[in-house]
């Protein structure tokens, strides 16, 4: 069945994707090593896009990854207009990272997939440089907005109070807040920072392409495709934002982690036992 190759297969590579035809970008973030020459476990920590439009067959995958909690990272407006589905018996978790913010890209990703009109406002009044610009400010808010300090301190909590269970982060496209998730908790494991923006920007290798369709409208409507590029994929530029933030506020990526998330050495210990073999 999908996804038990990346559970237990000994051929699982680092950010091995699960292909599920109505979950793109579906990927386990173990595999990475660590700093103290362990390796992150396989078969833990998922992360994708949104859960509302999973097919019959590909929800018994999902469910036989183990999964047995949901982070979900999005709005509440988000959560209504596209709920995800019950995943058999599991803990769901919303954390509502842009509660706070007055205005964010990414909370609006799901307008810019299925409204035209908005589609072509945006293609009359942005430009590539405005798009990529509004992505950054999202990604200093991941470190700086209340309501994301809050949303990121309750999933950390929920990593340390976890099971020895596998678990899955998502947002709705699965790759801003959900990259910013991912970077936490592979930062507190020890991860090399070269190789959090690899795991990173695999979204752009998985994601990018079920887009197509997108793309093709948009220019058929008379848009300009790169327009859209930069809110659609990744950018190391834009987890730069994230970790220069960081460094802004706390004085660094650790002191973030300690003061900010209550990840002191202790608490990083748990974690690493508990995610790392």
């Amino acid at each position: 069945m999908a996804g038990e190759q990346s559970i237990s297969g000994e051929q699982a590579q680092p950010g091995q994707l699960i292909e599920l035809a109505t979950l793109p970008n579906l990927r386990d973030i173990g595999g990475w090593p660590t700093a103290d020459g362990r390796v992150v476990r396989h078969g833990m920590v998922f992360r994708s896009t949104a859960l509302h439009s999973l097919s019959d067959d590909d929800g018994a995958a999902l469910r036989a990854l183990g999964i047995t909690t949901i982070y979900d990272l999005r709005t509440a407006k988000e959560r209504t207009e596209a709920p995800d589905l019950v995943i058999g018996e599991r803990a769901n978790l919303s954390l509502d990272v842009l509660a706070d913010a007055a205005r964010d890209i990414p909370a609006k990703l799901h307008e810019v997939l299925v409204d035209p009109v908005v589609v072509a406002r945006m293609n009359a009044e942005w430009t590539r440089g405005q798009g990529a610009e509004h992505m950054s400010e999202s990604y200093r808010h991941y470190v700086s907005l209340p309501s994301a300090i809050v949303s990121y301190q309750r999933m950390v909590d929920g990593l340390l109070g976890e099971d020895p269970a596998a678990l899955l982060i998502h947002c709705t496209t699965g790759k801003d807040r959900t990259g910013w998730g991912a970077a936490v908790l592979l930062s507190a494991l020890g991860v090399a920072r070269e190789d959090i923006y690899r795991e990173y920007l695999l979204t752009n290798d998985h994601l990018l392409p079920t887009f197509t369709g997108l793309f093709e409208k948009f220019a058929e409507a008379g848009g300009n495709p790169e327009v859209l590029r930069p809110l659609l994929g990744v950018d190391a530029r834009y987890l730069d934002q994230s970790f220069a933030e960081a460094d802004r506020v706390w004085g660094g990526m650790d002191e973030y982690l300690a003061g900010c998330l209550g990840l002191d050495d202790r608490a990083r210990g748990t974690l690493r036992d508990r995610f790392l073999q």
